[in-house]
């Protein structure tokens, strides 16, 4: 009595639980003869199946229909089983391939297997060649189809989880940054922009993304150490007394105190900025009066885009300069207060500061001068 159902295969089936019916083969041949007896085999073994005579009818087969395997001949009028391969390489392995040829030129056989071909089988064939090389390119394909679910998996939770930690990372700056805003003329707005301002400086520069970012979180915390001035310093109308400077003047020690010893980079970084966005060029700054590229490159970067951005926007206590006299200001003092490099490409690159500023305009309202 005939056994209904698919025979078995001669080695495990590579898909367990899946009928072989559900599996969709291409035979390509130019030979007819080849292509019913291949047919034949497969079918037989329940595996449904289509034909081609051509790599060209191949081609069009492949975009009208899911396949999984193509069992293609090399020598072919036209286009080669070979050209195939390359012309489909970007569809493996969504479609394994599988060459039949009666050329035993292993040169040809290994250059199929470099361009993506999962077996090579000779002609005349044996049924079980032919059966074990489906077998076996099923199973890759499996296993690789399974691999870039995986991998692609992978990756959208890592970047989650970096997401998650940049968000973490920035409500943790901003909260830090928050607790001296409450106690400073300062604006929520103005911190935003001072980071936007170094991470392009950073992009400029040349910088990986992984250090623009540290700096975008790390230049808004330069003044965290105002939150242990008085507020009798901090938040008075007139000019400070000889006295109330050198008090004022400690925050950059302050601040460097509450960001250092962290393992954080960029809170690392923060605390390289808090200790030196004071320091200037020339060597006239402080707290300890570094100078030139003794300076962390970080504090020289917030130094500059600070007070640039300081200068064209209203205060409480001041009118916003003119632009022009703002540029006249910075370039004047290239080479003095700021980073000559820094100055000359803030000057190159002005349009895109300037629509950073345009971009994120102070909210409160401000009274008017008289």
């Amino acid at each position: 009595m005939t056994q209904a159902g698919p025979r078995a295969l001669p080695i495990d089936w590579p898909l367990p639980g899946q009928d072989p019916n559900d599996i969709n083969i291409l035979v390509v041949d130019d030979q007819e003869i080849v292509r019913v007896a291949l047919l034949r085999t497969l079918r037989q073994h329940g595996f449904s199946c289509h034909e081609a005579a051509d790599a060209f009818q191949t081609l069009e087969l492949l975009d009208q229909r899911p396949i999984d395997l193509v069992l293609s001949d090399i020598q072919m009028p036209g286009m080669t089983g070979l050209s195939l391969v390359k012309a489909v390489a970007h569809r493996i392995p969504q479609v394994a391939f599988v060459m039949v040829s009666s050329l035993d030129n292993t040169e040809m056989a290994m250059e199929c297997l470099r361009n993506g071909a999962y077996g090579y089988v000779l002609k005349p064939f044996k049924t079980n060649d032919i059966l074990i090389a489906v077998a076996n390119a099923l199973r890759r394909r499996m296993l690789e189809l399974d691999y870039l679910d995986r991998e692609a998996v992978l990756a959208r939770r890592v970047q989650e989880q970096t997401l998650e930690i940049k968000a973490s990372r920035e409500e943790v700056a901003l909260r830090l940054i928050s607790a001296s805003e409450h106690r400073d003329n300062e604006t929520g707005a103005h911190v935003r922009r001072i980071g936007l301002y170094a991470a392009e400086m950073g992009r400029l520069l040349g910088w990986d993304p992984a250090r623009q970012e540290a700096i975008r979180a790390a230049a808004p915390m330069h003044d965290i150490g105002k939150i242990g001035v008085p507020d009798r310093i901090l938040q008075k109308e007139g000019a400070l007394t000889e006295e109330e400077w050198i008090i004022m003047k400690t925050h950059t020690a302050m601040g460097a105190n509450i960001l250092r010893d962290s393992k954080v980079p960029f809170i690392q970084m923060g605390a390289r900025i808090a200790a030196c966005h004071h320091e200037k060029w020339d060597g006239s700054g402080y707290p300890v009066g570094l100078a030139g590229e003794a300076i962390p490159i970080e504090a020289r970067i917030t130094c500059l885009v600070d007070i640039y951005d300081a200068l064209i926007h209203r205060r409480v206590y001041k009118r916003a300069w003119e632009e022009k006299d703002v540029l006249a200001y910075l370039r004047e003092n290239g080479g003095k207060l700021f980073d000559p490099a820094l100055t000359s490409l803030f000057f190159e690159h002005y349009d895109t500061f300037a629509a950073i500023a345009q971009a994120h305009p102070d909210t409160f309202v401000e009274p008017d001068f008289l």
